[in-house]
């Protein structure tokens, strides 16, 4: 054990040559970051977990009632013993040549078939309150950190000149605001990530979970190398576009329409030009060029950008998504007024449709109501698609 920490822990891997560890110990005139302070997010994402609890219950619960969301999840699939074998014990969605069998076996008609089983899966998904409840939090949290680390940034001479980030590197102080912005910060994507396995399932919960343990290594890693300075920018930037999606998605889930829309278009231009323009050349110009020209490369610089480019990888990504719904408002626009967040289909819904089914029901059986696809009824089914769905 003692060699593998040995190995992992080597300064020629962490720090610039001729530094070692022993060169960065706290002493009385200086503090700089130590390895054993990340430690310290764990006790914290817990309490920022039960905070979270305590938030949902007492403070934006009463908020969604106040707003008239109600505490109803999608429409009950109709019981029946057969299909809900085959959906617990097999499959929860079932191929072609199964719905034919259970077709002839319940003398159902396909499309009635698809219809219960979509139903049932929407059964599992959570209710409007709860998802207006979560963002909500998110939005709450989200907004204080970046409104402080705005407040903290504005402060340092790195936010003005990123030159600052590197010169003196790395015999540079850790103060009290940047300890404090970075535990809170690891502590908040150390919840997420696992508070995402009992959150809302989405579609792209694979590369969201991606995302957070990339957050998680970005953040421990830049710590630990004291790269702080230049990632106290990344977080700064990447919280800019957060609280208009989580409004956005509040808005969406108190129908508020207009609202919604503006608040969407307003998450998609500031997060377009902060990921895909901003970020490439304030913070990658630093981390690549000027910090080559003044402390020059070495592993862990590296393992570093590697990492930030990753980010880039997902917020092109992201993009992508913004902008693939926007050419889809735009065409279903043409017909009607154009609406940006009323398309034709959600590339990562909450809940699926099936409003292309409402008219088959199984023989002898009374027809359903409309079934919606955010849990509540009216033309809003189709509302908070492609990123008005994403975490980040």
């Amino acid at each position: 054990m003692a060699g593998i920490l040995a190995w992992f822990w080597n300064e020629r891997f962490w720090l610039p040559h001729n530094v070692t560890w022993a060169d960065l110990k706290n002493t009385e005139e200086a503090t700089f970051p130590q390895a054993e302070d990340l430690y310290l997010a764990f006790p914290v994402a817990f309490c920022l977990f039960m905070v979270r609890l305590i938030f949902e219950r007492f403070v934006a619960k009463p908020c969604a009632i106040a707003l008239n969301i109600q505490a109803n999840g999608p429409q009950i699939a109709q019981p029946n013993a057969i299909l809900e074998k085959v959906f617990t014990a097999i499959t929860k969605h079932p191929d072609e040549k199964r719905l034919e069998g259970l077709s002839k076996q319940l003398d159902w008609d396909v499309r009635s078939i698809q219809h219960w089983f979509r139903q049932r899966r929407n059964q599992e998904k959570p209710s409007t309150l709860t998802r207006f409840c979560e963002s909500m939090w998110k939005f709450s949290f989200v907004l204080y950190v970046f409104i402080y680390g705005v407040r903290f940034l504005k402060k340092t001479p790195w936010f003005w000149n990123t030159k600052h980030c590197w010169y003196n590197y790395p015999y540079q102080p850790l103060t009290t605001d940047l300890h404090y912005y970075y535990i809170l910060e690891l502590s908040f994507y150390w919840s997420l990530m696992f508070s995402q396995f009992t959150d809302i399932k989405r579609k792209d919960f694979a590369i969201m979970f991606l995302h957070h343990i990339i957050a998680v290594s970005l953040i421990s890693f830049s710590y630990v190398s004291n790269m702080a300075r230049a990632g106290t920018l990344v977080l700064c930037l990447h919280d800019s576009a957060d609280t208009l999606l989580e409004a956005a998605k509040m808005a969406n889930y108190a129908r508020f329409q207009k609202m919604c829309d503006l608040l969407f278009i307003m998450f998609a231009m500031v997060f377009i030009t902060s990921r895909l323009a901003v970020f490439p050349i304030w913070v990658l110009n630093t981390t690549l060029f000027e910090s080559w020209e003044i402390i020059g490369p070495f592993p862990s610089w590296w393992v570093f950008n590697l990492l930030l480019l990753l980010v880039e990888g997902m917020n092109c990504f992201w993009s992508y998504l913004i902008i693939k719904m926007a050419c889809k408002a735009v065409s279903r626009g043409k017909a009607g007024k154009w609406n940006p967040l009323h398309v034709s289909k959600d590339d990562r819904s909450d809940i699926e449709s099936s409003s292309d089914e409402e008219d088959s029901e199984p023989p002898g059986k009374n027809p359903h109501t409309a079934t919606t696809t955010n849990g509540t009824s009216g033309t809003n089914g189709y509302l908070l698609t492609g990123p008005c769905s994403m975490d980040d």
